[in-house]
Order: C-alpha cells, then structure tokens, then sequence
C-alpha cells in the first residue's frame, strides 16, 4: 500500500492510517479496506492502485469493487444500513458484523462505533476467520478513538488529497 501523505495529521488520525496499512499488509487475502461514517461517507481507505496488482494476479477473475474505494463505501454503506434495519425489524439489537461470502471475493462489515463501519474485500481464497479476528483488532483499537473531531479530520484529509491530485 501506499502511505497517505499523513502530514499535519492528529497522532490519532496517523495511527488509524496506520493500522489500516497493517490491516491491507498484513493480512492475505485483503484487497480493499473503507472506513465510513455513519452517513456513508468515505473517511478512511486502503490505495486503490496497490489493489490493482493483486487483482491482476487473478487472471480475468472479477475485480469486485471497480478499484475505487468510494464504489467499497457504498456497499459498505449500503450494507450497513440494511442489516440495521433488518436487526431493528427482528428486534434483536444492534449489528456487531456481516460476512458475505461469493464465488469469487468475500465481503466483511464490522460496526466501530457511532454507526461506522469497516468494511474488507477479500479474494475468495481469503480465511474468513482469519480477516475477521484482524477486524475485530482494528475494531478494538479504533472505536474509541474515532471521534466527531477525529472523522472530521479525516473526511477532510481525504478531501484535500482529492483535490491535491486532480491538479
């Protein structure tokens, strides 16, 4: 992966870049990661063009989410907000995860805090119990630091290195 620029960041915000660079390195099988707020927007994101030797690698496999971390946070998002709904429906509380296992990747939503959300996209070859416990670690050692300040730091991060590379 390569670094975001995390000048002029909080230690905070430094520190979830990361363990989010952890999460993507670390851990095989991982292609993508997103961290979004509870209003879908994107606050956190693995490189796209890391992700693209990976997929690469696969040989005329689908790609899953078309290399763009904001076409993960949709998902992630929409997801979310589905098996929110579904958990109030059945009234069985809140949703802590959800795995979606397909032919050719797998899909991971992991709860943070405030309504955030983690979501992974991993090859179909990835261990789902391994991708799981790393979330849940960055889940444990995230959550409680992802403040109102702190999503607004990054939301704007995000949002300057946008506008950095278009020029």
């Amino acid at each position: 992966m390569t670094a975001p620029s995390t000048f002029g960041l909080s230690r905070e915000a430094r520190n979830l870049h990361f363990l989010l660079t952890n999460l993507v390195e670390e851990v095989p099988g991982v292609q993508s990661v997103a961290v979004v707020s509870s209003d879908g927007l994107l606050l956190l994101s693995s490189d796209a063009d890391r992700n693209a030797e990976a997929r690469e690698a696969r040989e005329g496999k689908p790609s899953g989410p078309r290399g763009s971390s904001a076409d993960l946070a949709t998902i992630v998002s929409g997801i979310g907000s589905l098996t929110l709904g579904a958990a109030k429906l059945m009234d069985f509380g809140t949703t802590k995860h959800t795995m979606i296992a397909m032919d050719e990747g797998s899909l991971f939503v992991m709860s943070i805090s405030d309504g955030s959300l983690l979501g992974v996209h991993g090859s179909a070859d990835c261990d789902m119990s391994v991708v799981a416990y790393h979330m849940a670690l960055f889940v444990g050692r995230a959550g409680h630091v992802l403040t109102p300040e702190l999503r607004s730091e990054l939301r704007q991060s995000l949002e300057n290195d946008a506008t950095g590379s278009a020029r």
